[in-house]
């Protein structure tokens, strides 16, 4: 069994391929290396100690000891010496599966399938873990037809093909049911609790089924609340507002608890009748003058306006207002939000004009201190008393300090400018559904009468 996987280098073919190559590196330590760049992907990838001594290093089209001058001048020869610079792949097998002969020679014929005669490619096996590996450094350019290598979709599927039907012909485990992994950024969410779309779908699709007394009034509490919804196809679909596309009811989770079956299973199950909730009146006292308090504005008024929509504040009051898809979904940023509106509070800027001021402030500060701490490097070099010495360093991380807080406040206020532009954005798009919304039941009410 062999698991594959490809990926784009952009940064520095060098580098990329050092990784791959570097002779210097041991079997006992590992590199840490992130995959970027190609020199250290070929340095790596020719180690010594991880190839058996480059005994299990080969090259389609190139000679591992001219892959890097061949690949760029490939690139120059076609004019395409930016975007991505190479791919970077590999193939691995099970502890004890295979010989590094057998994977090396599994790897050489998966290159040749692959990208034939049209792409420089190095092929090098590593050995220096339990489980033997393949990667492969392949140029992005072809040397034959200047053509890119775009490794779609359709391209990584083929490598999985091709990499299960080699197996097979060695006699391999094949992967026959292969599961699909989460996207990343839901992954990274469920890991920080926070909440993803398909999570915020499954808040509202349980108090859409909490309202209901039957399927067809479920379908109308999601419309209501600004929902797509397609009845008219073999497995219904709902779309919430802002989002891309439509997800399949059964598919919002993998056990299927929001099929089509499940849901009107669930209705019907529930208690027809619920204690009536007695309303409790909320007393609030007020403190000075309301009429003269100053009045919010600008750029804080529409932060603490958006914090409102999205459930967030009035603190510690229940709220039956129901808060829109759309705000529910930058609950995710909470954080970022909060410290975005505190900020603004703290420094006192109301509108564009006060934060563009307060940026061009910081960052005035930031370069007379940058050409401060210029200085003091230079009489650093130049100073031979120690503790005069000492001095000096502490005033430059002291102001080292100082440049990084204020470049965080410059970074701040950036972010709220991008912010406020989609808060509006959002803003607009959430009224003009309401809009549309409330005009569909008055039709409605007008019918009915």
């Amino acid at each position: 069994m062999a698991t594959t996987s490809i990926w784009a280098v952009k940064d520095n073919l060098d580098r990329v391929l050092n990784y791959a190559s570097n002779p210097l590196k041991t079997k006992e330590t590992d590199s840490g290396y992130e995959y970027e760049g190609l020199e250290n992907v070929i340095d790596y990838a020719v180690n010594d100690d991880k190839t058996e001594r480059q005994l299990y290093v080969s090259g389609l089209n190139c000679h591992p000891s001219t892959v890097l001058q061949q690949m760029e001048q490939t690139k120059r020869n076609a004019h395409k010496e930016d975007g991505v610079l190479a791919f970077h792949a590999y193939q691995s097998f099970l502890p004890g599966e295979v010989t590094a002969e057998t994977a090396h020679q599994i790897g050489l014929e998966l290159a040749h399938q692959m990208w034939g005669d049209d792409f420089e490619v190095l092929v090098c096996t590593h050995t220096d873990k339990k489980h033997f590996h393949n990667h492969f450094v392949i140029n992005s350019v072809s040397w034959t037809t200047y053509k890119r290598f775009l490794n779609k979709h359709s391209d990584y599927d083929r490598m999985r093909r091709l990499s299960d039907a080699l197996c097979e012909k060695y006699r391999l485990n094949v992967i026959t049911d292969p599961k699909k992994g989460v996207h990343y950024s839901e992954w990274q969410a469920k890991k920080q609790k926070k909440p993803t779309r398909r999570t915020l779908i499954e808040d509202d699709l349980e108090r859409a089924i909490a309202s209901s007394r039957t399927f067809t009034q479920f379908l109308q509490y999601l419309k209501s609340i600004g929902y797509d919804v397609k009845t008219n196809v073999k497995h219904i679909a709902v779309k919430p507002p802002g989002a891309p596309r439509f997800f399949r009811l059964y598919k919002v989770r993998d056990d299927g608890t929001y099929s089509e079956e499940n849901i009107k299973k669930r209705i019907i199950e529930q208690d027809l009748y619920f204690e009536k909730r007695t309303r409790i009146k909320s007393k609030y006292q007020y403190h000075g003058n309301i009429k003269k308090a100053k009045k919010i504005k600008g750029i804080k008024a529409l932060y603490f306006h958006y914090m409102y929509r999205m459930g967030i504040i009035p603190k510690n009051v229940p709220s039956r207002r129901k808060v829109h898809f759309i705000f529910k979904e930058d609950l995710r940023y909470m954080d970022r939000i909060t410290e975005e509106t505190t900020f603004l509070c703290k420094k006192k800027i109301n509108t564009i004009e006060d934060l563009e001021n307060y940026e061009s402030e910081i960052s005035n500060k930031i370069e007379k201190l940058v050409k401060e701490r210029r200085c003091l490097y230079n009489k650093v070099k130049r100073c031979r008393n120690l503790e005069r010495k000492e001095m000096i360093q502490k005033d430059i991380e002291t102001i080292s300090k100082e440049i990084k807080d204020y470049r965080k406040e410059v970074k701040l206020c950036e972010g709220i400018k991008q912010r406020s532009l989609k808060i509006k954005d959002k803003l607009q798009i959430v009224k003009e559904q309401e809009n549309k919304v409330q005009e569909r039941s008055s039709k409605e009410r007008k019918r009915n009468y």
